[in-house]
């Protein structure tokens, strides 16, 4: 398991709890942070899957 799908995974609930508490505190800002960070996240694991798939192809 390449390491940008465990970075990515946690960046991605990172950044849901960073926009649940932006809701739940009216923080419109931090709910925008999180959004985004998940979106990050979300990006980490696809390259994180394209390097694996590379692997798996080159063994």
């Amino acid at each position: 398991m390449d390491t940008d799908k465990i970075k990515g995974k946690a960046n991605e609930l990172a950044g849901k709890a960073k926009e649940t508490l932006g809701d739940a505190t009216d923080n419109h800002e931090m709910e925008a942070e999180g959004k985004a960070q998940q979106v990050e996240g979300k990006a980490q694991q696809a390259a994180g899957n394209a390097k694996d798939a590379v692997r798996s192809v080159t063994d």
